[in-house]
């Protein structure tokens, strides 16, 4: 037991999280390190969504800003279920808005204003690319058989492709 400040606490081991998930030390670092930038596009995405959603303009003003917010509130419980999943493997995961910037893949988008379809467009976008991130960490949690893992990554596989495909019929129906 260490003391600090008058309080006692325990010092964890790594072979703790052997032995609440079966999973090896090098395995929770290395799924860990997935898990780190996906978060990061996660809040990144989430931001971004929420932000057109916010702004969105034009004749089909009442549905994009419904539907965005829909998405914006899918992505936002995709970030708490990653997190946790880093914790309960014995992981760390994000502290701030710092290591968000630091970790993400996926750019910002600052301007201030944007047409509606090239707002839609680039929510496509991001949301092809993190479903390329998903299929990454999939990648990297099979290889150590996180079976745990690898099946919440394949739903949000999932949900990610299914956003993606609302924006894309979106701006077919609209380009026509």
């Amino acid at each position: 037991m260490r003391q600090g400040n008058g309080v006692q606490t325990t010092k964890r081991t790594t072979t703790e999280s052997k032995r609440t998930t079966g999973l090896g030390d090098s395995a929770v670092a290395e799924i860990g390190d997935a898990l780190r930038p996906l978060l990061a596009d996660v809040f990144a995405l989430y931001f971004k969504t929420k932000s057109f959603h916010w702004h969105i303009a034009g004749r089909h003003f009442r549905d994009y800003h419904l539907l965005l917010d829909e998405q914006a509130e899918q992505l936002f419980a995709m970030t708490d279920e990653i997190a946790e999943r880093a914790r309960k493997l014995g992981g760390t995961t994000l502290r701030s808005i710092g290591e968000i910037s630091r970790h993400q893949r996926l750019q910002d988008n600052n301007e201030e204003s944007i047409e509606a379809e090239v707002m839609l467009e680039e929510l496509r976008n991001d949301n092809l690319k993190l479903a390329g991130f998903l299929r990454t960490t999939h990648e990297v949690c099979a290889k150590h058989g996180d079976v745990a893992s690898t099946s919440m990554i394949e739903m949000w596989i999932d949900q990610t492709e299914r956003r993606a495909w609302f924006l894309r019929e979106i701006l077919m129906i609209d380009s026509e």
